[in-house]
């Protein structure tokens, strides 16, 4: 089934007049809207403050020592899936060769005794799913859908709502307008969040005094920052029977992935990527906020996070590559919409949307992307 035929054929039939949707953020759940609104007939144009799609499904890529480049998936290492529409869209982009299952053995390792806990059942590994060659191929396929206008670089700063036809007035950082449509697409939630103003010393993006209806929801979504740290070593970590692994009594490390392992990626070296806990990533960002890293305070964190990855009696010999990320809201700590998946407000067409919707993973977002492209669709055959 396309990701056409996820929408009502009711809603498909009667999209009669020409819309213009903006879609704020191209991570995985703006990228699924877009793609769905744009096959089903509405312009629609993406804008990112990113130099490229994905999200925190976007990839790093890096130069090592002797000059060659490095690839990291620094964000989701995966994805797994439960809900059939969700199933559908992902096998059709399995099928334009985009998206591939990640075959490989997963445990579970005690950092008190130095143990391995367990591993997973074999049956279990066929639902792990990454983009290929890099798990921001799924936002860069769908950015590029026929009818989708991307703008990377490109920040947005206020939505203004006019009392006129065309009614929403987008602007830039620099306060340069950028467009005028017809209805907004929000996967960020930052557009509403205080966190937009620590970080940029600017009001949100969006006023909520536009919207109080979805005011409540909006106005504190808690989120659980996490560092990763890229590894590259010259030699594979033989002493690692998994591929992915998970940490138990760790105050630092919550889990570890072979990087190099998953379909379409380089074997010249072998790629790690650790996540760090909420707990740790937290302590962090206490002391030195949301403002810019120094490279001294992230070599001290990668410093950390090696660390405690050697305590493991794990690692058999040293990176020629180590430098840390910070994803200082990765994952959203409560969902704000279960039951209807995205929010909507039908008197301004504006849909927000994201993993902090429905859940705080890929196929959250996958799925409340999906929704908000039901509502403006809905909303296109009433114009």
């Amino acid at each position: 089934m396309s990701a056409t035929n996820l929408i009502s054929p009711a809603i498909r039939r009667s999209v009669s007049v020409a819309m213009k949707v903006a879609v704020i953020g191209s991570g995985i759940s703006g990228a699924v809207c877009a793609s769905t609104l744009a096959r089903n007939g509405v312009s629609v144009t993406i804008f990112d403050s990113g130099r490229g799609p994905g999200g925190r499904m976007s990839q790093r890529r890096e130069v090592g020592e002797d000059g060659k480049e490095l690839t990291f998936d620094h964000g989701a290492p995966f994805f797994s899936l439960t809900n059939p529409d969700a199933m559908s869209l992902v096998h059709e982009w399995e099928s334009r060769g985009f998206v591939s299952q990640w075959k490989q053995v997963f445990g579970s390792f005690d950092c008190a005794s130095n143990k391995f806990l367990g591993f997973q059942q074999e049956e279990d590994t066929n639902n792990k799913y990454v983009g290929v060659p890099g798990m921001n191929s799924i936002s860069k396929a769908l950015c590029n859908q026929s009818g989708v206008e991307s703008m990377f670089g490109t920040g947005i700063a206020k939505l203004e709502w006019l009392e006129e036809e065309i009614p929403w007035l987008l602007k830039d950082s620099k306060g340069q307008n950028v467009g005028r449509y017809d209805g907004v697409v929000a996967s960020d939630k930052n557009i509403v969040s205080p966190r937009f103003t620590q970080v940029t010393g600017l009001p949100p993006p969006l006023d909520l005094n536009l919207i109080p209806e979805l005011a409540t929801k909006l106005q504190d979504i808690p989120v659980l920052p996490c560092f990763s740290l890229m590894l590259a070593f010259k030699e594979p970590l033989s002493l690692i029977p998994a591929k992915g692994l998970s940490f138990k009594n760790s105050e630092i490390l919550s889990w570890a992935h072979c990087d190099s392992t998953k379909p379409g990626r380089s074997t010249d070296s072998e790629r790690w990527i650790l996540h760090s806990t909420p707990g740790y990533a937290s302590s962090v960002i206490a002391k030195t906020g949301l403002q810019k890293l120094s490279s001294e305070t992230l070599d001290k964190i990668s410093e950390e996070m090696f660390k405690e990855f050697q305590c493991s009696g794990l690692v058999s010999s040293l990176p020629f590559f180590m430098k840390a990320h910070r994803w200082g809201s990765a994952f959203p700590a409560k969902s704000i919409a279960v039951e209807e998946r995205c929010l909507w407000d039908r008197n301004r067409n504006l849909a927000i949307c994201g993993d902090f919707c429905v859940s705080p993973n890929v196929e959250g977002a996958i799925l409340s992307g999906l929704a908000a492209a039901s509502k403006l669709l809905l909303a296109s055959s009433c114009l």
